[in-house]
């Protein structure tokens, strides 16, 4: 009863808007009061999104290659430039992928591939203005911090040199991807040849001072404790608190199969929404969390909603990487939308920077019903 009251004073610290330090952060995450950790986390996105909506987006994956340098344990997608069995799209089926995803509604594309050899930055910057002279209205969500700290080597480029120059020719906004764990211990464990904590920071640092949004993320349960998840919390809690230039937070879980990492034991949902929970009470300057459908599945992505997600994610048109290793799961544009409204809450579709861009539904949407402990009843 002790040790439960002192989590519940963190909880109600956290609900009224206070900062948890990195030990309290730890002591959450300990826990294993789901219910609990929800309520308050459910308690702190309604506060901070107290409008009667809900949002998700369209967007499509494009990974334009998977040759890559770094040696990734965790990755069922790289293959090595020797193996043979790598791959690096035309320019004509980006076009068309693209033109698909336009065609079904979408406004964005989340452009990454692998630390390729051979390719020059004038080849981004050229493939970014071909992207750009056929849909200039589509946002470039492009170039994982460890590719831009990649091109950096490849270039012999600084890294503001770097994204200035990509940032002209039309990239939009950074997706967070790379990040796994940002502690060193566990990145020299997990990965050879790839940016490592500081540098993975220091480049969206730079996007961030060069005027850029981007996300930051987290993929764990594989090599790494407790106290190191909270210790990724702590350095992009930092940065935020520096730069401001951080849109939203997505977490999911380390998939295993098919990588060399496949006897790790993987966590399950359970875990997933308590590290989702925390991650909500722990990043106060984190405007927005995303919910993980792609490795959770429909009905723990809709419980991350009440779990301290205010945004469903993406339909995601296409997907690859988390496909590689063995997780695949598809929803349609109707199951999204009905998971956010059986909740209550309208469905609005969003962009990378959280602005709406759709109109208003008509749709009725069934008020939120609580259970008694005041959460939102799933139908």
């Amino acid at each position: 009863m002790i040790v439960q009251s002192k989590i519940n004073d963190l909880l109600e610290k956290a609900v009224a808007g206070e900062r948890l330090d990195p030990s309290e952060g730890l002591r959450l995450l300990e826990s294993n009061n789901l219910t609990a950790l929800g309520r308050a986390a459910d308690e702190v996105s309604r506060r901070l999104h107290p409008e009667s909506y809900r949002t998700y987006n369209i967007d499509r994956n494009i990974n334009y290659s998977n040759i890559c340098t770094a040696v990734c344990d965790f990755c069922a997608f790289y293959r090595s430039p020797k193996s043979g069995n790598g791959y690096l799209l035309e320019r004509d089926v980006i076009v068309a992928k693209i033109r698909e995803m336009v065609e079904l509604g979408g406004e964005q594309i989340l452009l990454q591939g692998g630390l390729h050899p051979d390719l020059q930055l004038e080849w981004y910057e050229e493939l970014l203005q071909d992207i750009k002279r056929h849909f200039p209205s589509v946002n470039i969500h492009g170039f994982s911090p460890p590719e831009i700290y990649h091109f950096t080597k490849i270039s012999k480029l600084s890294v503001e040199e770097v994204l200035g120059r990509l940032k002209a020719a039309g990239l939009g906004s950074l997706p967070g991807g790379g990040a796994e764990i940002l502690v060193d211990r566990v990145r020299s464990k997990i990965t050879r040849g790839k940016v490592m904590t500081d540098d993975w920071l220091n480049v969206c640092r730079v996007w961030h001072r060069l005027g850029g949004r981007g996300s930051g993320t987290m993929m764990f349960g594989h090599v790494e404790t407790l106290a190191e998840r909270i210790e990724h919390l702590e350095r992009l809690r930092e940065l935020q608190d520096e730069t401001g230039g951080f849109s939203a937070f997505i977490c999911w879980t380390f998939q295993s199969d098919h990588t060399e990492m496949s006897e790790v034991p993987t966590s399950g949902s359970f875990d997933y929404l308590k590290t989702l929970a925390v991650s909500r009470l722990y990043l106060d300057n984190f405007a927005n969390l995303q919910s993980s459908w792609v490795t959770q599945g429909l009905k723990v992505g809709q419980m991350a909603l009440l779990h301290g997600a205010n945004d469903m994610g993406s339909l995601m048109i296409e997907e690859n990487v988390v496909a590689e290793a063995g997780t695949v799961y598809h929803l349609t544009l109707e199951q999204i939308r009905g998971a956010i409204a059986d909740l209550g809450y309208e469905p609005r579709q969003r962009n990378v920077f959280y602005e709406l861009i759709d109109e208003p539904s008509s749709l009725t949407v069934p008020q939120n019903r609580h259970n008694r402990h005041g959460l939102p009843i799933v139908s």
